[in-house]
């Protein structure tokens, strides 16, 4: 938790404003039963109704400044672990956005988003009311034994005997607590998961009437946190009971203790006044022993995503051929790292040249574009783009020669323009040369706005084929030496499909193109045709060559395209 409350740095000013304040408004709140004692036991009897009234008067100051010293604290408290919170979140997005996707596939998605919310949530909690409670408790709690001991030491010894055998057991529950907190955010990620799949696939949950079907299995997620939540707050909820049953048992001891010494009015009015305060200020500790035994839970889960070294090594490795644009070699991959997804891959590419990649689903051809781009690095071989190893250029210098559109890529709630351009700051002429060549000039003009036409959250208001072309309009709009087109074109009808690898061609002659595809009619004119199957190639050539060739790929030719064989 070390790290995680090192955030509070930056705000140590406001920290130690609100804990001055806390402190001021407890103390004052302190003094008031003393004074009560006083006026009941040493002026009423003598009826000094002058005396009575100003002590009064100074109660009720003292009550004041109580009210607006906590007051103020609180404020200043939340303000404070706001500003931390909010640091924390930015830090934790930042290390989120920047983290190796084999990072991302170990801690999963669901869990970086769960972190990313609730477990901030429950550190602002901790800070918040631990600067609130963590403070005021104490305070009343130790102040409470003093002022005690002050009326009357025989009645404090009583009290004070009840202290340890409160503490003791809070000390143990709440040890026990951590763990099963942490368990309780591990099963939050899985309730994270679920929703967030339900919520992506609703129209196949809908179009396959299985809406009753995730039903169960969400119900079965959120009884299993419900559960491990139970159990933890079953430990936990020991505390407020067990503390209230020893200090009333406390209370009554005092009360029969005051009877047998004959103590004064004024003492026994205090006394149960400041016992009532030092049973809430164990309450408070109690309740912030829970606070903080989530919030340590939650904090560990965020340091170690903090933790991660998500820097791209930048290795010196021999180059490879400088004749190609493009080049595997021998380049094999797995990403569990106990099966192989891809076996022995090399091809090379030149300069203005094209690749197409096909085969079955699931057969390796995004795994390609992952290690080209080194989202992952490859277990064996090497892989080059202008005869350097990927390993040896920085990332981003090696990822700004590209233009990408992957399979399952995102449009943003923004304009088509803001879509297309990305932050990019492009030049009017580029995206309008981007759009036209991805075949989306048509449609786009005939939007409400054209390029300014807002789009909705994924894009809900336009059909697959137009997410599609703007997609592709924003990965050439930045002028890119390679362009990578993973099954880009899927929604796209066979006349449009073929218009814009007309367009790719003449406009963009000099740049290197990927392109992965289930059509032939998409891969049939590139320079390059590999045929994946399970990761291995078994076939390579030109697309007469391959017909010729590669029984796999005459098969596929033979069903979309007729061709005989």
């Amino acid at each position: 938790m070390k790290k995680t409350l090192s955030y509070i740095k930056p705000y140590s000013g406001g920290l130690a404003l609100a804990l001055t304040t806390k402190t001021v408004g407890s103390a004052a709140e302190l003094v008031l039963p003393y004074i009560l004692s006083y006026i009941i036991d040493d002026l009423t009897p003598l009826k000094d109704w002058g005396r009575i009234y100003i002590m009064g008067g100074v109660m009720l100051l003292f009550a004041l400044v109580a009210l607006g010293g906590n007051i103020w604290a609180n404020r200043l408290s939340a303000k404070v672990a706001g500003a931390m919170t909010h640091d924390i979140r930015y830090d934790l997005f930042k290390k989120t956005s920047y983290l190796k996707c084999r990072q991302v596939d170990e801690v999963t998605v669901p869990s970086l988003i769960s972190r990313l919310t609730s477990d901030t949530y429950y550190v602002n909690q901790m800070v918040a009311r631990t600067m609130r409670m963590g403070v005021r408790a104490p305070i009343l709690l130790l102040g409470g034994l003093v002022f005690c001991f002050l009326l009357n030491v025989q009645l404090a010894l009583v009290l004070l005997a009840v202290v340890p055998v409160v503490a003791v057991p809070l000390f143990f529950i709440t040890r026990k607590s951590v763990p099963m907190y942490i368990a309780v955010q591990r099963r939050g990620d899985n309730m994270v998961r679920s929703v967030q799949e339900d919520i992506t696939g609703i129209r196949v949950i809908k179009a396959l009437s299985k809406t009753e079907y995730e039903d169960k299995k969400f119900e079965s997620v959120a009884n299993d946190l419900a559960s491990t939540e139970f159990k933890a707050q079953r430990i936990m909820s020991l505390t407020n009971p067990l503390t209230s049953l020893i200090l009333n048992l406390g209370l009554v001891g005092v009360i029969v203790a005051g009877a047998f010494l004959s103590s004064e009015p004024g003492d026994i009015t205090g006394f149960l006044t400041y016992f009532t305060i030092v049973l809430n200020a164990m309450l408070g500790i109690s309740k912030i022993f829970v606070i903080i035994s989530r919030g340590a839970a939650s904090s560990e889960r965020i340091e170690r995503v903090l933790s991660l070294d998500e820097r791209e090594e930048i290795e010196e490795r021999p180059d490879g051929d400088a004749d190609y644009a493009l080049q595997f070699k021998n380049v094999s991959f797995s990403y569990n790292g106990k099966e192989d997804n891809l076996y022995d891959i090399s091809f090379a590419l030149k300069s203005g040249q094209s690749l197409g990649i096909i085969g079955a689903t699931g057969c390796g051809k995004s795994t390609i574009i992952n290690l080209l781009m080194r989202f992952y690095d490859a277990d064996g071989g090497a892989v080059y783009v202008g005869g350097k190893d990927v390993r040896s250029l920085p990332p981003a210098e090696l990822r700004k020669k590209f233009g990408v559109v992957f399979q399952n890529d995102f449009l943003m709630a923004a304009s088509v323009r803001e879509n297309i351009d990305y932050g990019r700051n492009l030049s009017e002429s580029r995206i309008e040369r981007a759009v036209e060549c991805a075949q989306a000039k048509e449609f786009i003009d005939g939007l409400k706005g054209g390029l300014d036409y807002d789009l909705a959250q994924k894009a809900g208001n336009l059909s697959g084929g137009q997410k599609q072309r703007l997609l592709i309009a924003r990965a050439l709009a930045g002028d890119p030496e390679y362009i990578v087109l993973d099954d880009s074109s899927s929604a796209l009808d066979y006349a449009t499909d073929s218009s814009l690898r007309r367009a790719l061609a003449r406009d963009y002659s000099s740049a290197t193109k990927v392109i992965v595809a289930q059509r032939v009619s998409s891969v049939k004119n590139c320079d390059l045709i590999i045929v994946l199957d399970d990761g291995r190639v078994s076939g390579m050539g030109t697309h007469e060559e391959l017909l010729e060739s590669c029984e796999e790929y005459r098969a596929i030719a033979r069903t979309q395209m007729g061709v005989a064989v």
